[in-house]
């Protein structure tokens, strides 16, 4: 029985205290509940249903507190009584009758909660290795994390080391850590979210080189057909994330160009159809540009392949299944495919040719690549939007072979942050779009994790009531949460250049901004000492300039005029360092 299971009776004790407290601040909202809807309890100007509306969500918290608490506990129990278990196991016993022992505790946990045998064992395995997280025990004891944020912690950690997974765990949840994450607190995160910051994190400072452990999981790639019920199946890829995004990003541009007033599937049925149509289809993609053809009824208009009658998501036939005895372009009925199928069936041999190599994705790509990454010089990580990080091989193919744009981001060097792009007038540039994607990841209301692809750029002041185009009065929204910050009490709160807003709510809650975690690029090993003096990270000491007509604006009041004119000179960005290198298409 190792310390970590033995300090499990003092984290559950701590749990308990807490327990005892989450309870009764249970009760004593339930009893102030009764008393208002009984009529009593409350005093003037005390709006009831509101009041009751307000318990009903503390009452949530309250209780989702509790049940983080009670994990804790049953965690706690779990390593601990697996501890004992192996305590009570001679120390010389042979490895057979340790394992039947331990194989003993875990079926008997299984049949106390009623769960299978590999879920109790998964408990069992998660709960020890949590028990050597004291940062992470204490913050599910204590209520400030779920039970899903501390198997995230738990499975992100696996194979990282003592050293890497104690700066990890610390990062995210010690306040006092020498570079503690930004932004909202973990748990304050949905699992989902926090999983996406703890594996960027992750990634970033592995052992272990991104580069390494991407090569050795792509020669795991795969497809997998799993029979599911009524008929259905699901189809799933295990793909680089450059393809898989890529795929994911045209199916999705392909299937909104469909969506019309005759189109009445959602995007959600458009996806699988228009994916569908491009694996079975031996003819050439979907475009934007489609032509509209009645189907057999002649009373519907459907979108159609470009060249063909094949009209998108319906269960027609590629060219390959066809038969001789069915001539591709009919069938019993007369024609049915159009004239333009049987021209395509002369070329699916060169047209299939190289079904087997996988092409670069052709998309609008943004990806941020720090500059010696990008150069070979370093292996450091780069970022792809709507993914994370990936390795800087994947982000040089992609830059050099595969984008049709590739945007070039300056970035504070001291924290790796996108600098400020504004702009006077209502309607934003493609670059100020580009940074708004960057500085915020996805939609910034909270819980949404909706890509960056899909959204949309919103004045957090509204440009009529004073509110100019800058990325500080900016923020990105999916269409969902636009509509409902323009039709409820929520409200955004200040984003500034490199920080996106956080929200309150109609109650007043605060949900606090979800940071990307930026840091300042690697620098390759002996660069700093190096010349062109442009490359050094020590800055030059500050220098009195020589005569005394210089002000110090620190004794400039805020609203002194001089500050406008001082905002009204456009910036003097530097000069490109990359320009002319032929690495970089802009």
């Amino acid at each position: 029985m190792d310390d970590a299971e033995m300090g499990n009776g003092a984290g559950t004790a701590l749990a308990m205290e807490g327990i005892q407290a989450s309870t009764s601040r249970l009760n004593a909202l339930f009893l102030e509940d009764s008393a208002l809807e009984a009529g009593g309890g409350a005093g003037a100007g005390v709006d009831v249903l509101q009041r009751r509306y307000e318990l009903c969500l503390e009452r949530m918290a309250v209780a989702k507190q509790l049940e983080a608490q009670i994990a804790a506990v049953k965690a706690g129990d779990a390593a601990e009584a697996v501890g004992i278990q192996h305590a009570m196991t001679p120390p010389d016993a042979p490895l057979h009758e340790r394992t039947y022992a331990e194989m003993s505790a875990v079926e008997e946990i299984a049949g106390v909660l009623t769960l299978s045998s590999p879920a109790a064992g998964a408990l069992v395995a998660q709960a020890r290795q949590l028990a050597t997280l004291p940062l992470a025990m204490d913050a599910l004891a204590a209520g400030t994390i779920s039970w899903q944020h501390a198997k995230i912690l738990v499975d992100e950690t696996d194979a990282l080391g003592t050293t890497g997974t104690a700066a990890l765990v610390a990062h995210f949840l010690d306040p006092d850590a020498p570079k503690p994450a930004r932004g909202a607190a973990a748990g304050e995160l949905v699992p989902n979210r926090f999983r996406a910051k703890v594996r960027g994190w992750r990634e970033r400072h592995h052992p272990e080189t991104l580069a390494k452990r991407h090569s050795k999981c792509a020669a795991d790639r795969r497809m997998e057909c799993t029979p599911d019920r009524d008929g259905m199946a699901w189809l799933s890829l295990y793909l680089p994330a450059d393809t898989a995004n890529a795929i994911w990003n045209r199916t999705t541009a392909l299937a909104r160009g469909f969506q019309g007033p005759e189109e009445a599937r959602t995007m959600s049925q458009l996806r699988p159809d228009v994916a569908a149509h491009l694996l079975l289809s031996a003819g050439p993609a979907p475009s934007h540009a489609q032509e509209s053809t009645p189907d057999r009824t002649g009373t519907a208009e459907r979108s159609t392949v470009e060249g063909t009658d094949a009209p998108v998501g319906l269960a027609s036939l590629s060219v390959n299944d066809q038969t001789d005895a069915a001539p591709i372009g009919t069938d019993a009925a007369g024609p049915t495919v159009g004239d333009a199928s049987a021209a395509a069936a002369t070329d699916v041999n060169s047209a299939c040719a190289d079904l087997a190599s996988v092409p670069v994705p052709k998309a609008d790509v943004l990806v941020t690549v720090p500059v010696f990454s990008l150069l070979g010089v370093t292996d450091e990580p780069a970022n792809l939007d709507g993914y994370g990080p990936i390795p800087a091989s994947m982000a040089r193919k992609l830059v050099a072979d595969g984008a049709n744009s590739f945007h070039r981001v300056l970035v504070d060097p001291r924290d790796g942050a996108p600098l400020e792009i504004g702009r006077t007038s209502y309607r934003l540039t493609k670059a100020m779009k580009q940074a708004l994607r960057l500085r915020d990841g996805k939609c910034t209301f909270p819980g949404c994790n909706n890509h960056s692809l899909d959204n949309e750029s919103d004045h957090l002041t509204a440009w009529q009531l004073g509110g100019t185009t800058g990325i500080s009065n900016l923020a990105q929204l999916c269409p969902k949460h636009h509509r409902l910050k323009h039709n409820s009490r929520w409200t955004p709160t200040p984003a500034t250049e490199t920080e996106p807003p956080g929200w309150t709510s109609p109650t007043g809650r605060h949900y606090k901004a979800e940071h990307q975690d930026w840091e300042p690029p690697h620098w390759p090993p002996g660069l700093l000492a190096a010349e062109p003096p442009e490359f050094q990270a020590a800055e030059p000491p500050l220098e009195e300039p020589a005569g005394d007509n210089f002000v110090d604006p620190a004794d400039v009041p805020a609203d002194d005029s001089l500050w406008a004119d001082f905002y009204a000179m456009p910036p003097k960005l530097p000069g490109d360092p990359l320009k002319g290198w032929g690495l970089v298409h802009c």
